[in-house]
């Protein structure tokens, strides 16, 4: 089953320019590659839109936070972005199997999205992450990032501005109940429920300071969409800015760049 997953933590590029910003390891077909560290699934991909940029979008890709996926399942969303004028980074980070899981890929992601500042002209006022299931759960983690008081990720040098997530599991706890994935999150977090997830669920933080909107489909059959329904209303409550948009289909109609649900999160987008 797919899922799609964020990145990051605080890092620099491996490959830097000799007034200190980020370099492009490579490019393809107009896509920059960025390494955030050594590891090799460190990596992620820029692709810059024909004109001006209307801000950046984070791309974080799921599967369950698990190594057999990876970043391709971002790039038809990233071509898109591009397409409509926005600057997409697609991230690649450390998963369960490939030395992922706590604290590791919370690592990276805060690592990914802190090298735009890095990234030579590049304007980082409005930054957008985007994940599809287990990478809506990174993109509004990454978003509380600054609320996460007493850890490593606290002060981004690339505040998220906010945060859109497909389908997110965005309570850790309660897919830990229902279990999601097979056990999914306890091998994510390598155990049971404990004080860790204070700092690893995006429950544990509402209300944000930043936006959050949430697009999942009714017939849903891998991640609940409860777990976006019970999301939103805890936040609306707690007096955030959060929304849910209810799409028609499954798991994987919100990351078919072809479908209405793409086209409403694209909507979704110009508004933040």
């Amino acid at each position: 089953m797919l899922t799609l997953v964020a990145l990051g933590a605080v890092a620099a590029c491996t490959r830097a320019r000799d007034d200190g910003r980020a370099a492009p390891d490579e490019q393809e077909d107009g896509v920059e590659t960025i390494r955030y560290g050594d590891h090799p699934a460190q990596r992620a991909e820029l692709s810059r839109p024909p004109g001006s940029s209307k801000g950046v979008v984070v791309v974080i890709h799921g599967g369950f936070w698990l190594d057999r996926y990876d970043l391709s399942l971002g790039r038809p969303l990233a071509a898109s972005l591009a397409e409509q004028g926005w600057t997409a980074f697609n991230i690649e980070y450390r998963r369960v199997g490939d030395g992922g899981g706590w604290p590791q890929t919370f690592d990276d992601v805060a690592a990914a999205i802190d090298a735009l500042a890095e990234v030579e002209g590049l304007d980082t006022t409005k930054v957008v992450t985007l994940g599809h299931s287990a990478g809506g759960h990174l993109a509004v983690w990454a978003a509380g990032r600054p609320q996460l008081t007493g850890s490593p990720w606290t002060a981004p040098a690339v505040p998220v501005t906010a945060a859109i997530s497909q389908a997110g599991v965005l309570d850790l706890t309660a897919a830990t109940a229902d279990d999601l994935g097979g056990g999914a999150v306890q091998r994510f977090m390598g155990g049971i429920v404990d004080d860790r997830y204070a700092q690893a669920d995006p429950t544990a933080v509402i209300p944000l300071a930043v936006p959050v909107r949430c697009v999942h489909g009714r017939s849903d059959d891998n991640v609940p969409l409860s777990q976006s329904v019970d999301y939103v209303d805890r936040a609306r409550a707690a007096g955030a800015d959060a929304e849910l948009t209810e799409v028609d289909g499954d798991h994987f109609v919100v990351i078919d760049p072809t479908s209405e649900a793409w086209a409403l999160t694209l909507e979704i987008l110009e508004t933040l």
